[in-house]
């Protein structure tokens, strides 16, 4: 191959693509400790679904689960933001935060991908498809959503060429049939759960399909595996808060099952599991306290009255203005405004600034919670801290 660049760039190299195997039809050999492994995290993911935190709202722990997944999943990929930022982001969906819009769009996608999981009967490449064209709309590269490559792609190295790369994928005239087998993979019913999206997630980011956006989506199959597999019919554990904090393992797990050392790869995937699920459900009973807490600030509003409503809303809708409470409250403007002043003089809500001349509420100690959840289960030196 000839490359761009100066003269040492310029000389002629060969390089390796990389063509798995086929996964539609293959059987895996798991060893008892894997096995094991893999039953304690389905578990845990289980259990986080069919035991709901008292007086939490089933709809703002899962948006907020969601949220947690696409800030994690986007932060591995360099794109890096804190809760409120993208909360502010949500909130005025027309700023031009070049990294919100992308997190936001990820949200949009794994949304996508979760109720594909849900609705369709069979995966198929289309829909793979699909999600990368929600994941990329209204970004700067939303040119390419939906878009299967048709040139040699590579990861790390030069920008100009394969040569030095860490990884080279499958040449892309083999990739169309390399994702149908990916999707008949997916539509299987015989691999433990966890390990099918273990197994789905490794081989889509083998294949690398698109452009851009690779690990994006294919964390995006996680969660509709677990889904589809009726593992998390309500909440989905944030697999990728876990992977972030263990960049390096993460990487080296992918790297391992190529090589033939699969059971390196189970690890970590099953580890993440257990401690996503494990971890959301800890995250859940501290966001549950805290709307109680919420509730004596505020004298114990009578149930069904606004500001009790707001209380319950509040973790799905952390920025929140009279507008938005009047939709979700159903009222009048007046009795929205009424029910944030009340929250407001007992502390559960406080004014802040979005945008030029949004007035907006911010929920008191729920960006903390999140904060502290990234910590507890995403710390990691080589992670960039999260900015505002």
């Amino acid at each position: 191959m000839d490359a761009l660049g100066g003269r040492s760039a310029r000389r002629s190299f060969s390089y390796h693509a990389y063509v798995p195997n086929p996964i539609g039809e293959e059987e895996f050999q798991l060893t008892s400790q894997i096995a094991a492994a893999a039953v304690n995290a389905e578990q845990a993911t289980r259990q986080l679904n069919e035991v709901p935190p008292g007086g939490l709202n089933f709809e703002s722990l899962a948006r907020q689960l969601l949220r947690v997944e696409s800030v994690a999943s986007s932060r591995i990929e360099g794109l890096v933001l804190s809760h409120r930022r993208l909360a502010k982001a949500a909130f005025t969906p027309e700023a031009t935060d070049i990294t919100a819009q992308s997190v936001l769009a990820n949200i949009r996608a794994l949304e996508r991908a979760v109720e594909l999981a849900s609705e369709v009967d069979e995966f198929a490449s289309a829909h793979i498809v699909e999600i990368h064209h929600f994941l990329l709309e209204g970004t700067r590269d939303a040119h390419l959503g939906g878009v299967v490559r048709d040139e040699q792609n590579w990861i790390g190295g030069e920008a100009t060429s394969p040569r030095n790369a860490e990884f080279v994928p499958p040449p892309p005239e083999v990739v169309p049939e390399l994702l149908d087998d990916l999707c008949a993979f997916l539509n299987r019913e015989d691999v433990p759960a966890v390990l099918q999206a273990a197994i789905a997630h490794v081989q889509f980011e083998t294949i690398h399909p698109f452009p851009d956006g690779n690990g994006r989506v294919g964390r995006a199959l996680v969660l509709a595996v677990l889904r589809r597999r009726g593992l998390a019919p309500t909440y989905l554990p944030p697999v990728s808060l876990v992977l972030a904090g263990e960049a390096d393992r993460y990487v080296a797990g992918l790297t391992s099952f190529r090589t033939g050392n699969e059971d390196d790869w189970y690890r970590v995937f099953v580890d993440a599991v257990y401690k996503a699920a494990t971890g959301a459900r800890q995250f859940a009973d501290r966001v549950a306290e805290l709307q109680d807490k919420w509730i004596d600030s505020a004298g114990n509003p009578r149930r069904g009255s606004g500001a009790r409503r707001l209380i319950e809303l509040l973790p799905s809708y952390p920025i929140i203005n009279v507008r938005v409470a009047t939709e979700l409250l159903g009222g009048s403007d007046e009795q929205a405004r009424q029910a944030l002043v009340r929250l407001e003089g007992a502390d559960v809500v406080r004014q802040t600034s979005v945008g030029r001349r949004n007035r907006a509420w911010e929920s008191v100690g729920l960006f903390a919670l999140l904060d502290q959840f990234e910590r507890d289960l995403g710390a990691s030196e080589r992670t960039p801290r999260p900015t505002r």
